[in-house]
């Protein structure tokens, strides 16, 4: 009996681990090589041009260099170790991550932030033993990505909070490996990752994105470039006054296209003072709205640097791309002074006009056809696919979209390397649905349905239509529409989200913790200085309390506590499913014992009548 018991014990437990890790989902979501399948019309020229495009993410190795842009030292330090130990996972085996801080009184603006982030990051590679950058774009050996990640967050709170100011490191609910452990990919890896897509193509150039979101082109990706700036947009033909009106083109940035391929930039106009400021572009063919990421050549870069030298040396004044470099670069200057007028005085709008155009004059003396390939346009195409992270609704609406059956939830899992629904996860009695996803998890008893789960240990879980993140708990329950992210729980009552509340962990030096909560529907920057909820602080307070945090000791303390819960966790997981397995193995058992001692009892009774 005792060896029956434990042969069975042995084998159950094996079983019950095993069917979890290899066929846990009854509807799994294909490996990535099997993806696209036929239900998706992969002949559709659409549908094929954007799974080329998510493939090529995936394998891509990306930027030669890659420049990150943060907010403070600490947050420089924490992506400088974080990319290091990425390598070959979100960027590539021999790519260089170059981690630098805008130590600029008031922001430096895009267009000076960008200049200073590249010295700054060349003084750096030079520093490591890595070479000059600069001198190898001029030679055309390397391609450079940057990453501008400043901003509080204000309408993504409580979540930026929780990664203690540190923005694109914020979560998404996926794993990858990083230094030889899973953890949950964060936005800005995602944001290399999709955009290493342009690297091949652009050789010798500076490369400047933005880490809140991500997209998949709808057009063909690589491409020949001709151009000293190029910016990215999704253009579409010239539209009539009365569509530009029904678009609502009024309101955006946008990129107009002649058919010679020379662009230009405008702000904000309607119909009939766009055609007027685009007169000196003849014939306009295309135009659609800029997404702001650029590519510059070295040689653009290299006059770009000489020409504001002195701000840079200083650390002061503000420049941004669009209205300081792109408009008076491609626009008339009565144009210019037109739009600029807004904002600064017509004197103030001549005056830089007149800068540019001899910064222009400086770039014909070392290329003198320039002007004829200025500026032009990279197309991602009009039904390129759109995931921005930047605000809470949107965080949670993009998040939940994984659970979905069509084509672009396909799409968002393959791009975040999901192999199936299910990956890397052990369920001990939880019950799962077909639509949920479970990444990197182990449960004990309970249910997860209509749910997006990464990172997530509990002993018992009811998760409905949430979203949970780096949790661990003795219990969890969770209600529709509701979001929990880096929580970690040693009371028995356990985690309790209710209906559409976001509730996350905001972590100090000390290891102690806090709670904030928001409505996950809410736009929370217009709540940043009010206090909701039962919230000890208000979002700018939690923002000003992490202002000079280390990162990444905070992150270490956090993932120390959380590993020592997973494993009590786990440990009382196992306990109650051993003794599950024993009860069940001797219940199983009592059926056999009482047929052999009834068969005994007869052939007893029969011998003695015998």
């Amino acid at each position: 009996l005792s060896l029956s018991l434990s042969l069975s014990l042995s084998l159950s437990l094996s079983l019950s681990r095993i069917v979890s890790l290899v066929s846990p989902a009854p509807h799994p979501t294909p490996p990535l090589s099997k993806m696209a399948n036929p239900t998706l019309n992969r002949k559709n020229t659409l549908s094929a041009l954007l799974w080329e495009n998510v493939q090529a993410m995936n394998d891509e190795s990306g930027f030669d260099v890659v420049i990150v842009c943060c907010g403070t030292q600490t947050q420089a330090d924490y992506w400088q170790s974080r990319l290091e130990m990425g390598k070959g996972v979100v960027l590539g085996e021999g790519s260089q991550p170059l981690a630098v801080c805008e130590d600029w009184d008031g922001g430096a603006g895009n267009a000076l932030g960008t200049l200073y982030a590249f010295q700054k990051a060349r003084k750096l590679a030079l520093e490591l033993g890595n070479g000059d950058i600069l001198a190898k774009l001029q030679e055309g050996s390397i391609s450079v990505g940057m990453y501008h990640t400043a901003g509080k967050g204000t309408r993504l709170a409580p979540l930026p909070g929780s990664e203690n100011n540190n923005k694109p490191g914020v979560k998404l609910p996926a794993s990858i490996d990083i230094g030889g452990r899973p953890r949950a990919i964060t936005i800005l890896e995602a944001v290399v990752k999709q955009t290493s897509i342009y690297a091949d193509s652009r050789k010798g150039r500076l490369s400047v994105f933005w880490g809140d979101q991500v997209f998949i082109p709808s057009v063909h990706v690589p491409y020949e470039p001709r151009h000293h700036v190029d910016i990215l947009c999704s253009l579409g033909p010239m539209p009539s006054a009365e569509e530009w009106q029904e678009k609502g083109l009024e309101k955006y940035g946008l990129i107009a296209v002649n058919a010679a391929g020379q662009a230009a930039q405008v702000e904000k106009v309607d119909y009939h003072t766009a055609q007027e400021l685009l007169a000196d572009l003849g014939e306009v063919t295309m135009v659609g709205t800029s997404l702001g990421s650029f590519s510059v050549s070295s040689v653009m870069l290299d006059v770009l640097l000489d020409e504001f030298s002195t701000e840079l040396k200083r650390k002061s004044g503000k420049l941004d791309t669009d209205p300081h470099l792109w408009m008076p670069m491609t626009l008339p200057e009565a144009g210019y002074e037109l739009i600029m007028g807004r904002k600064i005085s017509p004197h103030r709008a001549r005056a830089h006009y007149s800068r540019v155009q001899a910064m222009l004059d400086a770039l014909k003396a070392r290329d003198a056809s320039c002007m004829d390939r200025l500026f032009g346009a990279v197309n991602v195409g009009r039904d390129s696919i759109w995931w921005d992270y930047g605000q809470l609704k949107l965080y949670y609406r993009n998040m939940m979209l994984l659970r979905d059956d069509t084509e672009e939830a396909s799409l968002a899992r393959s791009f975040l390397g999901m192999p199936g629904r299910t990956h890397g996860s052990e369920l001990f009695g939880t019950s799962m649905d077909g639509r949920s996803v479970v990444q990197g998890c182990s449960l004990g008893a309970g249910r997860v349905t209509n749910s997006v789960l990464c990172n997530v240990h509990a002993a018992e879980i009811d998760a409905d239509g949430c979203i949970l993140v780096n949790i661990t708990a003795k219990k969890i329950t969770a209600r529709p529409g509701s979001l929990v992210y880096n929580v970690v729980d040693d009371t028995d009552a356990g985690v309790i989200a209710d209906e559409n509340v976001a509730l996350a962990g905001v972590w100090r030096e000390d290891g102690s913790d806090v709670k904030m909560k928001a409505y996950t529907s809410m736009d929370t920057g217009k709540l940043w200085e009010q206090r909701e909820f039962d919230n000890p602080h208000t979002f700018k307070e939690v923002y000003d309390m992490n202002r000079e945090t280390d990162v990444a000791a905070i992150e270490r303390r956090r993932l120390t506590r959380q590993h020592a819960a997973q494993r009590e966790v786990l440990s009382s997981v196992e306990t109650k499913t051993r003794d599950d397995s024993v009860q069940s193995v001797i219940l199983r058992s009592i059926p056999s014992f009482l047929l052999g001692g009834a068969v005994g009892a007869l052939a007893f009774m029969y011998m003695r009548r015998k």
